[in-house]
């Protein structure tokens, strides 16, 4: 035995005490290995304040949309003159079965994507030029987009309808269209929704997507214009495949934006343009819930609404998923 045998002896029996050492095939004993934070309660302790205003502002009205949306209630109900009857898919089968919704709906859908569509060009379009421009003008440009992103909704869209103005407005004026009036035909009081909407919501996209840009390394982007790569190819070939995952939530969020407009259209078109022809689901349900009283067709509306958000959501997920993006 070496001289200093009883050394190493005397310190494996000190770390077997105290539970250090291992056992001979490697690995250590099972009544000593440290617990994972994770696998206890303890995140779930940090969430809980949140998971439970979620759930009073969020789940609770959600559920109750629902259930209204099962049982006959109107007016009457409401009252107490008559009694609340469980309707099952009742309401679901009329909704269906109304010519109306189906219109009104393929019309919420083409309006949804143009405004998606737009607001994501001109929101990456002004991302790449806040990066091509000198910090004042680039202040400039960030006050005033912040500016359109902080005005509510109502106050934008009058002062749309004021630029607009068939009598008063400027735009008329400048372009020579005498008394035109734009809310007047479905097309042209669309178009003006549409700009509207777009004012006040490419600034969220033109922010993240200018903070994306930013986060790029530099040696890219300068490799790739030494390389003789125009600003469409560097965007095209470099920039978007990087900015996916950002791309991925300003997307998801304008289509859901986007496809619950309600102010803009209820103001600029005065509740749904003339006979209705610019209505869309959330004015369409406004309508039936409260102007006819009709409180469970609207929460049906609602609930199909919601569905459909989901579904649009879940698949253009999953579609990234298999492309292999993380999220």
């Amino acid at each position: 035995m070496a001289p200093n045998s009883s050394v190493v002896v005397e310190r494996s029996r000190v770390l077997r005490r105290r539970g250090l050492s291992r056992p001979r095939g490697g690995s250590r004993t099972s009544n000593t290995a440290p617990r994972p934070w994770r696998s206890s309660g303890v995140p779930w302790l940090y969430l809980a304040p949140a998971l439970v205003v979620l759930g009073g502002l969020l789940v609770y009205p959600i559920y109750q949309l629902g259930l209204i949306s099962f049982f006959q209630y109107t007016q009457a109900q409401v009252s107490g003159g008559e009694p609340t009857t469980f309707e099952g898919f009742g309401n679901y089968s009329a909704l269906f079965s109304d010519s109306q919704f189906w219109q009104v709906l393929v019309a919420t859908v083409l309006f949804a994507g143009a405004c998606v569509v737009s607001t994501l060009a001109v929101g990456c379009a002004l991302a790449v030029l806040l990066t091509r421009v000198r910090a004042v003008p680039r202040l400039v440009l960030m006050l005033a987009a912040l500016g359109a992103w902080a005005t509510p909704a109502v106050t934008g869209s009058t002062v749309w309808l004021l630029l607009f103005d068939p009598d008063f407005g400027p735009v008329n004026r400048i372009l020579g269209l005498g008394d035109h009036s734009w809310t007047y035909g479905r097309l042209s009081a669309f178009f003006l929704v549409l700009l509207e909407v777009v004012w006040c919501s490419f600034p969220f996209v033109m922010v993240t997507v200018y903070a994306g840009i930013r986060a790029v390394p530099s040696e890219v982007l300068e490799a790739a214009a030494l390389d003789g790569a125009s600003q469409w190819r560097i965007w095209r070939s470099i920039l978007t495949p990087m900015l996916r995952p950002i791309l991925t939530v300003v997307t998801i969020q304008s289509v859901i934006w986007d496809f619950k407009v309600f102010t803009q259209i209820y103001v600029m078109t005065n509740g749904g343009g003339i006979a209705g022809q610019n209505l869309v689901l959330n004015v369409y349900a406004y309508q039936q819930a409260f102007a006819s009283s009709k409180y469970s067709l609207g929460s049906a509306i609602g609930v199909v609404m919601l569905l459909m958000l989901l579904a649009v959501t879940l698949v253009y997920l999953r579609l990234l998923r298999r492309q292999g993006e993380e999220l």
